[in-house]
């Protein structure tokens, strides 16, 4: 009756462990990545009372069995069914982060590595990421400075909010592509200011500047092997504010763009504005206004060279007196004005002109192509057909004469006028690219290629649609401003991004994980943590990719417990008629006891 009386009690323990693991489960039913643990009864001992015998040949007789009285149970194993996935629950926060597979994520107090199924991750003060119930750091792999990928070493803190990685560093644009249609019947086009394209571009410190070129149409486009040609200039940049920082009007600016010197054949003539402006007839080195005012005075824009004085001089006029102090430019600017070129005094003064003389036999002799800027200045020196007649360098009449083209800093470009394709720049086909010289204006910039063999020449019903964005057709050289982080986030493989307000994203790690041969052998630490044991498998200070495995990461959700309540119901009620039994062993062995005490009264 002892015995079973022992029996009973180790039933009643027995039942009553298995009871706490069952409200261990219950009672982490909510808690984040939890697994259920399940414990499994053995047999305690037995008592042997006869051993087993074997057959007797000599007698005939049969072999007996063991005579054994079973003593009571035990707790034979524990087991966490840390396997189980538990469902997944959507939180919305970027740095709640679920395991799918078999793999943990590795945290660390500073002294210890730890493990856990819990993606509960937020960004502490330092900027590291870690543990929100803990502030354990979760541990990763680092950039390599030099390939920037990620580099499987010993993993260490993840410190993704660092000051380094809260901004992008700036770049200078070195490519840029020019592509649309032309169409040779915009109005723009073939206007005397020509169509504009901007380009927006950055120096090597973020700052945002815009150069602005101009498409010119030739009014004899094709040549004789039936080729359109435009001209393409830089006509000036500018900055953030508006304010210019290279004008190709500019006196002494240096050409940046192109060749210098081109020539254009525009067909036009040039007609003074009689009824506001007039040259004197006595003089005709001088231009007045309607009411007799001498506005330019072509004698006194030389020095004594015959040379053309630097635009900012201020001058004295030979006869009159006019409104204000004059300085060459002021008179320049009057005679383009006169002409209908207000505000265009450089476009003006590089128009070509054709002088045509006679020789002796009254036959017409025609002079190489000079600007109306060197015919300006030659009126200025007098050299003309009554000195020599092979120097006609400025019309008979300078109220009205013809112009055979344009002079401009800048390249050529052409197009095929069979198929409407782009045919090569300066006259070569296999060049396609031009460069803007923009570390000859010294500061932060750096030169750009801008490539325009994405230009054609197609009818779009009197619309040009020419575009110029910075960066090549791949997106590389377009350069950037200073950006600042806008948004953190993790691939399924653990790697992440930062991303910039100046459209970079940036590696700044990777999440490392553990696996182990035998994920059940983990010791439970607490809050959610697992360390490694004997029996577990060591972990080797490096981790492995949680995809390598099959596995993956799922930001803004979260592993729930995988505790199945029905079961744990269930297991609940054969626990507890398990332990009632047990109970009912004792009081009857107690009973038995009675009776035994009560046969002496």
């Amino acid at each position: 009756m002892m015995r079973s009386l022992f029996s009973g009690v180790a039933g009643l323990k027995t039942h009553q462990t298995k009871m706490d693991v069952i409200g261990n489960n219950i009672a982490n039913v909510n808690t984040t990545a939890f697994k259920s643990s399940s414990i499994v009864f053995s047999e305690l001992m037995s008592q042997t009372t006869q051993r087993a015998s074997g057959a007797n040949a000599t007698t005939g007789t049969g072999g007996t069995n063991a005579r054994q009285i079973g003593l009571g149970v035990k707790s034979g194993a524990i087991n966490v069914n840390i396997t189980g996935q538990g469902s997944s629950q959507s939180t919305g926060n970027p740095f709640d982060i679920m395991i799918t597979g078999d793999n943990f994520f590795v945290v660390n107090n500073g002294t210890e590595n730890f493990f856990t199924r819990d993606g509960s991750f937020y960004v502490d003060g330092a900027g590291n990421l870690a543990m929100t119930s803990t502030g354990y750091n979760v541990m990763g792999w680092q950039v390599d400075d030099e390939t920037g990928d990620i580099k499987q070493d010993t993993v260490a803190a993840l410190r993704i909010m660092s000051a380094v990685n809260m901004t992008y560093p700036p770049e200078a644009t070195t490519q840029a592509v020019m592509d649309g249609i032309i169409d040779k019947n915009d109005k723009d086009v073939t206007s005397k200011n020509g169509k504009v394209v901007n380009l927006n571009f950055f120096d090597a410190l973020g700052y945002a500047y815009t150069a602005k070129f101009v498409f010119r149409k030739s009014d004899s486009p094709e040549d004789s092997g039936g080729v359109n040609n435009y001209s393409l200039e830089l006509d000036r940049i500018l900055d953030s504010t508006g304010k210019v920082v290279y004008s190709a009007s500019e006196e002494g600016a240096a050409n940046i763009f192109g060749t210098a010197g081109n020539s254009q054949n525009i067909a036009g003539k040039l007609t003074i504005d009689t009824k506001n402006y007039s040259w004197d007839t006595t003089n005709t080195k001088q231009l007045k206004d309607k009411d007799g005012n001498i506005i330019a005075d072509l004698a006194t824009i030389v020095d004594g060279s015959g040379n053309m004085l630097d635009r900012d001089a201020e001058t004295t006029l030979t006869t009159g007196t006019p409104p204000e102090p004059l300085t060459v430019q002021n008179q320049l600017d009057a005679i383009a004005k006169a002409y209908g070129y207000e505000g265009s005094t450089d476009d003006f003064l590089n128009l070509l002109y054709t002088p045509v003389s006679q020789d002796a036999a009254g036959a017409d002799v025609v002079h190489p192509q000079i600007t109306v800027e060197q015919m300006l200045l030659n009126l200025a020196n007098g050299t003309n057909t009554t000195t020599n007649p092979d120097q006609a360098h400025f019309p008979t009449d300078v109220t009205s004469f013809e112009t055979s083209g344009r002079r401009f800093d800048g390249t050529i470009v052409a197009f095929d006028g069979k198929t409407g394709k782009f045919a090569g720049i300066q006259g070569q086909e296999t060049v396609t690219t031009a460069v803007m010289n923009l570390s000859a204006l010294g500061g932060n910039f750096s030169n750009i290629t801008v490539d325009l063999s994405g230009l054609g020449m197609y009818d779009n019903k009197g619309t040009s649609t020419a575009a110029a964005t910075s960066g090549d057709e791949e997106g590389l050289g377009m350069g950037r401003r200073l950006g600042d982080m806008i948004g953190v986030s993790i691939q399924q493989d653990g790697r992440i991004y930062a991303s910039y307000d100046n459209g970079m994203t940036r590696l700044l790690g990777q999440i490392a994980t553990a696996a182990f041969a035998n994920a059940s052998g983990l010791q439970k630490s607490g809050d959610n943590l697992y360390s490694a044991t004997l029996n577990s498998g060591e972990f080797d200070g490096i981790g492995v990719n949680v995809t390598a495995n099959g596995g993956y990461m799922s930001t803004g959700q979260l592993e729930m417990s995988n505790v199945d309540l029905s079961a744990e119901f269930t297991e609940m009620i054969t626990t507890q008629r398990g332990f009632q039994a047990n109970s009912r062993i004792i009081t009857v062995s107690d009973t038995l006891l009675e009776e035994l005490t009560n046969l002496k009264r």
